[in-house]
């Protein structure tokens, strides 16, 4: 995966970490990092979708940097591919520092690759709506 120094995508879910979402280092949790990941996706599908979306598989998951508490965490979605009922989707995580420092730049933390399938209210996958 590309490391660039800006973002790819667009900004489709920011948020700041917790104490409550750590790990036995100290550091925020993977799992709460992966959480904020399928939501960000799963939002950006629904609008494309116009419909349920649920996630039928995380691709490509790279951890690159640990998440400290009170780093603002941004969550950034690029739609890759739509087929007839799925979409699949790159999110970058990028956080800023609580305690910004001289020449502190916003630092790529995570990405991976996220696909959704659009469903009806019955919960049979259904055609993406475009």
């Amino acid at each position: 995966m590309a490391n660039p120094t800006e973002p790819r995508g667009h900004l489709a879910l920011r948020t700041v970490a917790m104490p409550a979402d750590t790990n036995a280092n100290g550091d925020i949790f993977g799992g709460w990092l992966v959480s904020r990941m399928d939501m960000a996706t799963g939002i950006e599908a629904r609008q494309l979708a116009k419909s349920r979306v649920v996630t039928v598989s995380i691709d490509n998951l790279v951890f690159i940097k640990p998440v400290f508490v009170g780093d603002t965490v941004s969550c950034y979605a690029e739609l890759l591919k739509v087929g007839r009922t799925s979409m699949q989707y790159r999110i970058e995580v990028w956080t800023d520092p609580f305690q910004p420092m001289d020449n502190t730049e916003s630092l790529k933390v995570a990405e991976g690759i996220f696909t959704f399938v659009a469903i009806d209210g019955t919960g049979k996958p259904q055609a993406v709506k475009r």
